[in-house]
């Protein structure tokens, strides 16, 4: 009996440690970054523009954060650090998060596209398919950009006052740099991009949200094809699409395992207005997220910063995607 005891026992702390070990490895994966720190050195470019947006552009980024009384709890701004000493309009990126990737997961995306004089904006909503996340950013914004300047004045005498108390000094700043926004949002040149169910989420936050005007461009990056979404209840209508939009999937292993190449035509052909579809080779449906970010960057700079340039990519007698061999299924109907 004695011996059955001491193997149970034993059995029991084999278990234990098992249960332990895989907590750790689920935590462990769990914070992993869904996008590398250094993916714009060691994704392959197969242009001379894909390669100049893949960089970082000229600006220094901070980041503000403020918390909210939401599911997605707090707001991420990641903007040029000239706004705070500039008096210029700068224009809005926002963000749909793929499913469980909220943006803490892929901060070196926003970073490099706010580097290119953008202001980024985010959550860390897990699901994003139905652009409640994105229409908040944007009301977020219209309060950030629409504050008063004496209001400004009387926040910075709040903060002085709460001096003896280190935490809410903190809190008292944090609050304090809000202010930097007034009056720097172009909200004439907004754009939004989202991955997988966010890719889901761009195109029901430029049809079916009560800011879906502000939108000027689009990037839908390997979206839930059109079946898998109705059965998700994630229905999309890409047909009511009246803006330029980009899609790109993957082709990692043959196909993007959430959008075929099929799949992802059929989107395009419902889509009436401007548009341009892609397929990048050899990257799986995860790697979407960032290994087109050189193409997501010079469509935002055309679009809403009138970077000639950049519009080279897609426009003109030979535009740069139809020669990248990192490419395939390249159809577009562009002005």
């Amino acid at each position: 009996m004695k011996k059955v005891l001491k193997i149970i026992g034993i059995v029991g702390l084999i278990l234990l440690g098992l249960f332990v070990i895989g907590f750790i490895l689920l935590k462990i994966l769990g914070n992993r970054p869904a996008v590398p720190t250094d993916y714009q050195q060691t994704v392959q470019t197969g242009g001379a523009i894909e390669k100049k947006y893949m960089e970082n552009g000229p600006y220094e980024v901070s980041l503000y954060e403020s918390a909210v009384l939401q599911e997605f709890g707090k707001f991420l701004i990641y903007y040029p650090t000239a706004l705070e000493t500039d008096s210029e309009k700068y224009p809005v990126i926002v963000l749909c998060n793929g499913s469980g990737t909220p943006l803490s997961k892929y901060p070196a995306v926003a970073r490099h596209l706010a580097s290119w004089g953008f202001l980024v904006i985010g959550t860390e909503e897990n699901y994003s398919w139905n652009a409640f996340g994105a229409e908040m950013c944007l009301r977020y914004l219209e309060r950030l950009d629409s504050m008063e300047e004496e209001h400004s004045m009387e926040e910075a005498q709040s903060v002085e006052k709460a001096r003896s108390s280190e935490e809410e000094h903190s809190n008292k700043k944090a609050d304090d740099k809000a202010y930097l926004f007034y009056k720097k949002v172009d909200f004439d040149n907004v754009g939004v991009v989202g991955h997988s169910q966010g890719g889901v989420g761009v195109m029901n936050a430029i049809t079916d949200t009560a800011h879906k005007d502000f939108y000027k461009a689009a990037v839908s990056l390997s979206p839930t094809n059109k079946e898998l979404a109705h059965n998700l209840f994630w229905d999309y209508d890409a047909s009511l699409i009246n803006i330029p939009i980009l899609l790109i999937s993957g082709e990692g292993g043959g196909d993007d395992w959430v959008v075929t190449g099929e799949q992802l035509r059929d989107i395009y052909d419902d889509i009436p207005s401007a548009k341009l579809m892609m397929r990048r080779r050899n990257a799986a449906h995860n790697e979407v997220l960032y290994s087109a970010n050189g193409y997501v960057t010079a469509w935002f700079l055309w679009l809403l910063q009138g970077d000639e340039y950049a519009a080279g990519a897609f426009t003109g007698d030979q535009p740069e995607i139809q020669d990248n061999s990192l490419y395939q299924d390249q159809h577009q109907d562009l002005p």
